[in-house]
């Protein structure tokens, strides 16, 4: 009995050191793996009590020799690089009495330190490898370009405004070098790369599209021996491209600055697609050059401009001096005397007259040649070929001449890319002010074109715009604008009470006192027989006109803003078969809807109307043409170029906006007009009609209007 409880005891004895060993690794790996649950049951507690346990950090990590697992571990060498060595056997009766470790030491030189894991994830884990410095990630610039590529990125983190002085293209320009790891654009490893010498020739060559180079200056790269110098040439050309672009396109000055009449659709650059364009393409020159205006008109005047400073396909033609050429034409039985010379073929071709190129007679043509070039050039228009007209024609690179294609190269870049309309063939309407002519275009073709009156210099000068003109009214009523009424009617009404009557002018005056003057439909209408219709801010519009004496003149700006059509018939007829051709309008359908009611024909799809101002064009014949500065627009914006450097002439400086609805000035005293009125129509809706919302009539008999919508 006593043997068997002896024996007893000491396989107690065994049990418990088993216990103990299994206890201590499982609390070990509990501790390991952040197992804090509570023990349960009481077998676990009376033996957690009487086994003393070490703490988890002086317990050696016991190695997979300690435990003989059912399925074999994963094979440590594909789990960790280097094996760690074996550790030293640990009998479980050692376990409770073992010394304290060492904490394990994280160096990763030593290979003879295993860093301490829980048994159970050893076998199924990779070792944990000792912290290293971060990897940095491999640079895309090449080595010779990275000193330049960091000097950069400092310049371009504290010191862009230098170089950007517009918020969004420093921006953009930020963005754009980060995104590249300010690797350089122009240069690679110091040498000048194909697209930075496309964008160098565009920006030198400037001149030639009426720009001046020294405002896109170009830095000078074989100069730039260092990353520094490299670094601000390579700024300083990107600023320049983009300076380059966004005038290109937008033009120097903004049309605001010239006058308050003024108004074109915005159409800035976008730097981003500027810097994405010029640096993808295979030419960087020519898409540079892409940002020039389009348009036909645009790129002959850039082709006259070389000539006129002598920079043709050819030599240079000066005309050598010499007695004076005349023409005398025939009178009566008297004949014609053309005056032969050898220099005439030499102004033949100045004044490009391409017809019998050879001849040396100064005949008809010539003289005519030569007296409008003395008109456009502001000399008296004799036709005699003089000294002055000989120095003129000579003239040098700044001569009046250039300066006026200049500006005029200038005005082609506020209007629109696009003139047209897509949907209808690019059609578009543009009438040319000190011209006096109105052309319907098509498919980049002239499908028509006719005589105009214009707006008188001074506050009736009619305005630049590009709008569009949405529908036409047959027989309309005049409605007097209040400036006319104020200005012109009042004071001849205190004169003769009778005028209006005489006139055929109503004057209508409301229940609150204001007062409205309209002329009915019919042949003595001031409007004539039909209106074209284009809402625009400065309440002008053409349309015919009972006047029509005034179109045998040369020069034709005698109204007060708006545009009279020579020939509105026809002018119908030919917008309404661009809009619908299904309609088959003619000039006699037109003139069959003519009597004493309105008739509003509204289009399909609007017609883009461009009224602009060109005093040098080239003629269908290849000419350049020169026009009398009527409203001094050349002069203003000469003066403000040549004060450029000193001003930012891309600023919009709105002038002050003459009130197109309201006179200026008082009121006569219990005098106001129908639109001043909150209620009823607008002065805006009364001047255009064929609003979706026929307005209320104004007092007194107003005549009915039909709506033609097709």
């Amino acid at each position: 009995m006593r043997d068997c409880l002896k024996n007893r005891a000491g396989f107690d004895r065994v049990l418990m050191a088993v216990a103990a060993t299994f206890l201590t690794v499982s609390a070990t790996s509990a501790i390991a793996q952040g197992d804090n649950q509570p023990r349960n049951g009481a077998a676990e507690l009376a033996i957690d009590a009487a086994i003393p346990r070490p703490e988890p950090a002086n317990v050696p990590p016991p190695t997979a020799n300690d435990f003989k697992p059912d399925t074999p571990a994963p094979d440590a060498a594909k789990v960790t690089e280097k094996a760690p060595e074996k550790a030293p056997e640990t009998k479980p009766a050692d376990i409770a009495t073992a010394p304290a470790a060492e904490p394990a030491k994280a160096d990763a030189n030593k290979s003879d330190v295993t860093p301490a894991q829980p048994p159970a994830a050893a076998a199924a884990t990779p070792a944990i490898e000792p912290a290293k410095e971060p990897v940095k990630a491999a640079s895309n610039v090449p080595a010779a370009d990275q000193p330049v590529a960091d000097r950069l990125r400092d310049l371009l983190g504290a010191k862009s405004l230098r170089y950007f002085d517009r918020k969004a293209e420093r921006a953009t320009v930020e963005k754009f070098y980060t995104a590249r790891e300010f690797a350089p654009l122009w240069t690679q490893g110091g040498v000048v790369t194909p697209s930075g010498k496309g964008v160098i020739a565009r920006l030198k060559d400037a001149a030639s599209d009426g720009l001046n180079a020294s405002d896109y200056p170009v830095p000078d790269f074989a100069a730039a021996t260092t990353p520094d110098s490299l670094a601000e040439a390579e700024l300083k050309l990107t600023a320049s491209m983009l300076d380059y672009a966004r005038q290109a396109q937008s033009g120097r000055m903004h049309w605001s600055q010239v006058s308050g009449d003024i108004q074109y659709p915005e159409h800035p650059t976008d730097p981003a697609e500027v810097l994405a364009n010029v640096t993808s393409a295979k030419d960087a020159s020519a898409a540079l050059d892409s940002y020039n205006p389009p348009q036909k008109l645009y790129r002959e005047l850039k082709a006259k401009l070389a000539e006129l400073r002598g920079e043709g396909d050819g030599p240079a033609v000066q005309i050598a001096d010499g007695p004076a050429l005349k023409f005398t034409p025939a009178i009566g039985k008297r004949p014609a005397v053309e005056i032969e010379d050898e220099r005439v073929p030499q102004l033949r071709a100045k004044l490009g007259i391409t017809e019998n190129a050879d001849d040396t007679h100064y005949d008809a043509e010539v003289a005519e040649a030569v007296r409008k070039f003395q008109s456009g050039a502001e000399l008296k228009p004799t036709g005699v070929l003089d000294d002055k007209t000989i120095k003129a024609i000579n003239s040098p690179k700044r001569d009046r001449q250039i300066d006026t294609v200049i500006v005029n190269m200038e005005r082609w870049r506020w209007l629109p890319r696009e003139l047209g309309a897509p949907a209808i063939g690019d059609a578009y309407v543009i009438l040319n002010i000190p011209d006096y002519t109105l052309k319907v275009m098509q498919r980049g073709e002239q499908v028509w074109t006719t005589k105009v009156v214009t707006g008188q210099p001074g506050i009736h000068a009619t305005p630049l715009l590009t709008e569009t003109m949405k529908f036409i009214t047959v027989n309309p009523t005049w409605n007097v604008p209040p400036s006319i009424i104020y200005n012109e009617y009042l004071p001849a009404l205190q004169q003769d009470p009778t005028v209006l009557e005489r006139m055929g002018l109503k004057l209508d005056r409301a229940s609150d006192g204001s007062i409205h003057i309209s002329q009915p439909p019919g042949e003595r209408n001031a409007l004539g027989r039909i209106r074209f219709n284009f809402p625009n801010k400065f309440l002008v519009y053409q349309h015919d006109t009972p006047d029509k004496n005034l179109f045998a003149r040369d020069e034709r700006p005698f109204s007060h803003g708006c545009m009279r059509v020579q020939n509105p018939d026809q002018y119908a007829s030919i917008l309404l078969n661009i809009t619908e051709p299904s309609g088959h309008y003619t000039p006699e359908k037109i003139r069959s809807m003519y009597g004493q009611s309105e008739i509003d024909l509204k289009f399909p799809t609007p017609i883009p109307v461009n009224i602009t101002y060109q005093t040098a064009f080239v003629d269908d014949a290849g000419k350049l043409q020169f026009r009398k500065d009527v409203y001094g627009r050349d002069a203003n914006m000469l003066a403000l170029l040549r004060a450029g450097k000193n001003r930012d002439l891309e600023n919009v400086v709105a002038h002050s906006q003459p009130s197109y609805a309201h006179p200026a000035g008082n009121l006569p005293s219990g005098v106001k007009f129908a639109s001043d009125t909150s209620s009823g129509p607008s002065f805006f809706e009364r001047l255009f009609g064929g609003a979706p919302t026929p307005p209320p009539a104004p007092p007194g008999r107003r005549p009915q209007r039909r709506v033609i919508d097709r």
